[in-house]
């Protein structure tokens, strides 16, 4: 950050007698750079003139008089409502802060090196029991670690074990002995968030140096849809649902808390954009999408999901050609999803679906892609559950049923 002041001064007096006047010009700016993003602040400008000049003996009658007046007034108690927030987010950050550590990613980079902290992270110590404590981070934070370590508040490193992963909703669990935990951290409700509330991150931006970091902003939107590409092919393969929030979030955040003013955890921070022409847009996870995933990962399973057992592409990346010669379908039909595989003994195969078959809708959700399909799937149906397919085959409109199994990956 880097400050500057200039005051200017002019004093101009003349033979006559004329009385003296000052102006004072001040000009303050900021800039506050990062790895990812720069914010510039400024354009403050303010110019004070003050004239000596006798007041008249009318307006010095009608300050006494409202002066004489106020003073027969009773007091009336006033509160310093700047201070009354600060305190507010004080106590809220004091609650929680001990609860949110420090993750290191701890990797081999070649054969002749020793193993060291391919990046770090945050964490939140969320639950802990008389042997253990459990804390959730983002997947990436952890991804290709060879060893994590947790990061306490007192610069203690503590071998964590990574209990499961889930890259789709990009969370981790991690667990370490409980007797080195102090503070956890109280899970609040993001099902109760309200545009405009103030919103607190606590993290660990560009590493420990800066470790237990605050930042305050509002929530600034919420259930956003953020398109995540996990196989870097270029296509989304998923779609988070997210908070939005202007609370800095920079790297080294992921995986922090994002908390109100009752110190209550609302949000894991993950993501924010990062152009140059971006200004505090960050997302975190909302915790209530969060906890079942979490419930799930700590116990040392893997996320249960609806499987259908198929591979295949979005019609609107088929050539027309093939479109009209392979898959025989009409104009009208614009939308959907191309069968290019069916695993053998998958609910898929069971209901008799085959290679080119058209997938229109699931129940009455209309699949107009791949993403369509998997977001329908993961997020309005169960393993057990029995869907209607709608699909084309040779031009001709068809059903089948079929009963959902348990796969982790579709």
């Amino acid at each position: 950050m880097s400050e500057e002041f200039n005051q200017e001064q002019t004093t101009e007096q003349n033979k006559k007698g004329k009385k003296e006047k000052n102006t004072l010009a001040m000009l303050m700016s900021g800039v506050a750079g990062g790895v990812i993003a720069a914010l510039f602040t400024g354009g403050i400008f303010l110019n004070m003139i003050n004239d000596e000049q006798a007041t008249s003996s009318e307006d010095n009658n009608q300050n006494d008089e409202q002066t004489e007046q106020a003073s027969t007034e009773e007091a009336v108690p006033t509160t310093n409502l700047a201070n009354q927030s600060s305190n507010s987010i004080g106590s809220a950050v004091e609650k929680v802060s001990d609860a949110v550590v420090g993750v290191s990613n701890i990797q081999q980079i070649s054969l002749w090196e020793e193993s060291d902290a391919a990046g770090t992270g945050s964490g939140v110590i969320y639950k802990k029991d008389d042997e253990y404590a459990y804390v959730v981070t983002n997947n990436h934070v952890v991804e290709g670690a060879q060893e994590v370590e947790v990061i306490l508040t007192n610069g203690e490193h503590v071998a964590a074990n990574v209990m499961g992963t889930d890259a789709l909703t990009d969370l981790a669990v991690l667990r370490i002995p409980s007797e080195q935990v102090s503070t956890v951290a109280e899970l609040g409700s993001s099902d109760d968030l309200t545009v405009g509330d103030t919103a607190i991150a606590i993290g660990n931006p560009l590493g420990q140096e800066f470790a237990g970091s605050v930042t305050q902003g509002i929530i600034s939107g919420l259930d956003r849809s953020v398109d995540v590409d996990l196989n870097s092919d270029g296509q989304p393969d998923w779609t988070t649902n997210v908070i939005q929030t202007d609370a800095a979030i920079n790297p080294g955040n992921s995986g922090g808390a994002l908390i109100n003013t009752n110190g209550q955890v609302i949000g894991i921070n993950s993501m924010k954009i990062a152009q140059s022409t971006v200004e505090g847009i960050g997302f975190a996870i909302p915790i209530n999408d969060a906890k079942p995933i979490v419930e799930q990962l700590e116990t040392g399973n893997e996320v249960k999901r609806p499987f259908i057992g198929i591979s295949a592409v979005d019609l609107s990346t088929v050539p027309q050609r093939h479109i009209q010669e392979t898959l025989q379908l009409d104009e009208s039909v614009e939308k959907g999803v191309v069968i290019a595989q069916v695993e053998a003994n998958s609910p898929a195969e069971e209901a008799g679906l085959q290679q080119y078959d058209v997938v229109t809708k699931l129940n009455d959700k209309d699949i107009e892609s791949m993403l369509d399909l998997k977001k329908y799937l993961y997020s309005e149906t169960e393993v057990g559950e029995e869907v209607t397919v709608t699909f084309y085959r040779e031009g001709n409109l068809q059903t089948a049923t079929l009963v959902l199994n348990e796969q982790n990956d579709m």
